[in-house]
């Protein structure tokens, strides 16, 4: 007898477990990685080798490598076992950070980074958390995974610079590699088995689907935008430690300013957050946030070598930066078809490890060649071309995505089921694949009755 889908049903002991567990594989990686943002030009500036160009490919490389075997790691994960597939990853992601901790040089550094990146698991672990979940409930689990990686960021930001204080650049590589076995066992060992392996187009990149993604244009200008943004981030990190230490902060004392920025900036921008979802301003609070990006690039160019005015553009800096990583998965999310979604993000993280990769890069040429303004430059005009470009993007659909079992549905049915769904209130899209026994919803969460939908969900059992 089929199980009776329950959409406002809370999550079983089992996807509890696997969306702590999987969430916790994500966390661990990522706060290595974020680790090492706050310090890694202030310590490979003074390795053999290093000039202010190979300090910045150090930055970045880890992105080109993710970038490339990220779409190829999801995809062969569901031609062998998922598991597998992130033991691998992260076995590569731990010899990397092995090698950049053994490194005496900046050419050993760079090879360790660009090794990190080889571990690209996250489209693989998101497949496994759909393979682990319920239709209704897959949404739920990965936004908390959204979450952790959230939390991840302000704490390696304001950890990083005290571990790398007592412990040296080598200290974080070798904390990462223990990060990341424990993230081995915790795949092993705490993540469920799933019963079975299935494609799920909400949450894995599905190639003859790329051609319909890659045209649409707003999701173009999205992606855009993750590029524009991650470009900025590790373009301005390449730098900003550097003036921070000059202008007279030592750089074990650098987390006394990135826990405030970070812990404020956070608390400044849920009333933006609430405008833009609740409010539905979306595109206005989107295309202001990237405007603080401007304002805050442009304070670094007059007031870089102030430790005030850097602490300050900072600020203004990670306003925009948090508001817009929170406000451009919800618009990705939003904007994609339902079916689409998995390939959609798969493209978006794509573009977020290209920006990164050439942020990296492109700020140590600048920074080399023509000294620290220039990379504020440069990212502000970056900056204002995202302005050009979101200032034409369509107004957001606020629309939620929500997932349906088509278990108890017989395929000639399909039709009858489909167009009694949308008879209901708050559902405007509905897209059936049978082949994966799942209904691809775009809900207004706002007008959804999920008890009217709960009923209509027993009749069809």
């Amino acid at each position: 007898m089929t199980q009776v889908q329950d959409v406002s049903g809370a999550m079983t002991s089992m996807e509890k477990r696997a969306t702590v567990s999987l969430a916790s594989i994500y966390s661990l990686r990522m706060l290595g990685l974020f680790m090492l943002l706050p310090v890694l030009s202030l310590f490979t500036e003074q390795m053999p080798g290093s000039t202010p160009k190979l300090v910045g490919l150090t930055m970045g490389i880890y992105g080109l490598t993710q970038a490339i075997l990220q779409i190829p790691f999801g995809l062969l994960s569901d031609r062998m076992s998922r598991k597998t597939v992130i033991v691998i990853g992260l076995l590569l992601f731990l010899l990397g950070s092995v090698v950049a901790a053994s490194a005496s040089d900046i050419y050993g550094v760079l090879l360790g980074r660009a090794l990190q990146g080889c571990g690209a698991v996250s489209a693989a672990v998101m497949a496994l958390l759909a393979d682990l979940t319920q239709e209704v409930n897959r949404t739920k689990a990965m936004a908390t995974i959204g979450a952790s990686i959230g939390v991840s960021f302000g704490v390696a930001m304001t950890v990083g610079p005290v571990i790398a204080h007592h412990f040296g650049i080598s200290g974080i590589f070798w904390l990462i590699a223990i990060l990341a076995a424990l993230a081995v066992l915790v795949i092993i060992f705490i993540v469920p088995n799933p019963q079975k392996i299935s494609v799920h187009r909400d949450a894995e990149l599905i190639p003859s689907e790329l051609s319909s993604v890659i045209k649409n244009a707003d999701l173009l200008r999205l992606n855009y935008g993750i590029f524009a943004l991650h470009l900025i981030l590790m373009a301005s990190f390449v730098v900003v430690p550097l003036l921070m230490r000059d202008a007279g902060l030592d750089s074990g004392k650098h987390w006394q300013v990135y826990l405030p920025v970070l812990v404020t900036s956070m608390a400044m921008i849920i009333p933006f957050v609430i405008i833009a979802e609740k409010k539905r301003q979306m595109k206005k609070v989107f295309v202001g946030a990237i405007i603080t990006i401007v304002i805050a690039n442009l304070g670094f160019v007059l007031f870089n070598g102030q430790l005030i005015g850097l602490i300050a553009c900072l600020w203004v800096f990670f306003c925009g930066f948090n508001l817009l990583e929170a406000t451009l998965p919800s618009l990705i999310s939003k904007t994609a078809p339902g079916d689409l979604k998995g390939t959609a993000m798969g493209i978006y993280s794509s573009a977020q490890f290209i920006g990164a990769f050439l942020g990296g890069a492109s700020g140590g040429w600048l920074y080399g060649e023509y000294g620290p303004t220039s990379v504020f430059i440069f990212s502000a005009a970056v900056a204002a071309s995202w302005v050009l470009i979101a200032f034409f993007m369509s107004q957001p659909r606020y629309l939620a995505n929500l997932l349906l079992s088509l278990q108890a549905v017989k395929p000639e049915r399909g039709e009858a089921f489909s167009q009694q769904l949308l008879t209901i209130n708050g559902i405007k899209e509905v897209r059936l694949h049978f082949e994966e026994n799942t209904a691809y919803l775009k809900v207004d969460s706002q007008q959804l009755n999920k008890n009217e939908l709960n009923i209509f969900l027993k009749q069809w059992q």
